[in-house]
């Protein structure tokens, strides 16, 4: 019986490769990070409101443009197949079945295309939930068409991860000689397509020339929401605002690419009053728990993402594996958001939110 993200998370451990497992749950350096991220929760604690009257939670939320039955979406990770055969199809599925926004990732071992199918023949009686994750490249052409492939396909915001000008140095890796897909397994965004037939693969470049001209650039290509992943700096977010950002996803890439960088949920306070309700932040980074969800919310994030419960739920069980993932963060959320005394998401504010004192960490 699997009754949290935890018990995912051992029964994936059993279910993956070693050198796979590391991958997913692995970040960069000593993984200070990584171990933030969940901490950091732990360091709040929420003060319930009590006799609201309110029978039923209020749970779903419209983020530009996409609607969505829960706060909760399901941030870009790679590699799909590595946990299960099916890959981001199977997670596709598992999303659109629950009402959930899906960001497809630019490194999917399953192409945009396809994923965006199977999340249509899944939930036909309702839009498609897709945004599309993308590594701005120094080749802007290839850039342009990786963007329409994703408006073609369906996706309807672009999240842009800006926190990788070179890649993160995850040691886990490196000990464990993991440094390419096993055969038979591809990027397949990054195959090049000419007269519709798929050509070779590239790779992703990590470049550290990349400036905010290449985001007034992007802005003026596509009419797209835009969103950057990995805005951490107050400062660095006023100005993502005056540049035409339409949001951020404030992330620290699960610990992956500069330890040492706070978690997350800490930063939050600051970020939302450096952009003054101008555009929404949402959050992603150690949700684990219908509380964190709850916290998050309170205070200031329009939604939350899940990154690494996504690929323990698709190791553990395929497309069932995610949407159990998905169903018990909703239950937990539901129920939190019962026992706090409100009725909608709208209800959930910084006063609901109180620092554990140091003595009781």
């Amino acid at each position: 019986m699997r009754l949290n993200i935890r018990d995912f998370e051992s029964s994936a451990r059993a279910a993956l490769d070693p050198v796979h497992y590391d991958y997913v749950a692995g970040g960069a350096r000593d993984e200070v990070t990584v171990r933030a991220n969940e901490a950091a929760f732990r360091q709040l604690s929420l003060l319930p409101r009590v006799l609201r009257g309110r029978e039923k939670r209020e749970l779903d939320v419209s983020l530009f443009g996409s609607r969505a039955s829960m706060p909760v979406l399901l941030s870009p990770t790679a590699f799909h197949r590595l946990a299960h055969p099916e890959g981001e199809l199977a997670t596709a599925r598992a999303a659109a079945a629950a009402g959930a926004i899906m960001v497809v990732s630019m490194a999917s071992t399953v192409a945009v295309e396809d994923v965006a199918a199977a999340a249509r023949r899944a939930a036909p009686d309702r839009p498609t939930a897709l945004w599309f994750q993308l590594y701005l490249q120094p080749d802007l052409d290839f850039t342009e068409a990786l963007v329409r492939r994703a408006t073609e396909a369906g996706c309807t915001a672009l999240v842009v991860t800006v926190d990788s000008p070179v890649l993160g140095l995850s040691e886990r890796n490196k000990r464990n000689g993991f440094t390419d897909l096993p055969e038979g397994m591809r990027c397949e965004n990054l195959r090049e397509l000419r007269g519709g037939e798929p050509g070779s693969v590239r790779q992703i470049v990590m470049s550290p020339e990349l400036s905010w001209e290449h985001v007034d650039w992007l802005r003026r290509l596509t009419s797209l929401p835009i969103l950057l992943k990995g805005v951490l700096h107050p400062e660095d977010a006023r100005l993502a605002v005056r540049h035409g950002v339409d949001g951020l996803l404030l992330s620290n890439h699960g610990g992956r690419q500069l330890d040492t960088v706070p978690a997350t949920i800490d930063l939050l306070p600051e970020m939302v009053d450096a952009v003054g309700g101008r555009v929404p932040i949402l959050l992603d980074g150690g949700i684990r728990r219908g509380t964190d969800i709850v916290m998050a919310l309170a205070l200031g994030a329009a939604a939350v993402g899940i990154g690494r419960p996504v690929v323990w739920g698709l190791a553990t069980d395929g497309e069932r594996g995610v949407r159990s993932v998905l169903e018990l963060l909703r239950q937990e959320l539901d129920h939190t958001l019962a026992l706090c005394g409100a009725g909608s998401l709208s209800e959930l504010t910084p006063d609901l939110i109180r620092q554990v004192p140091a003595g009781r960490r």
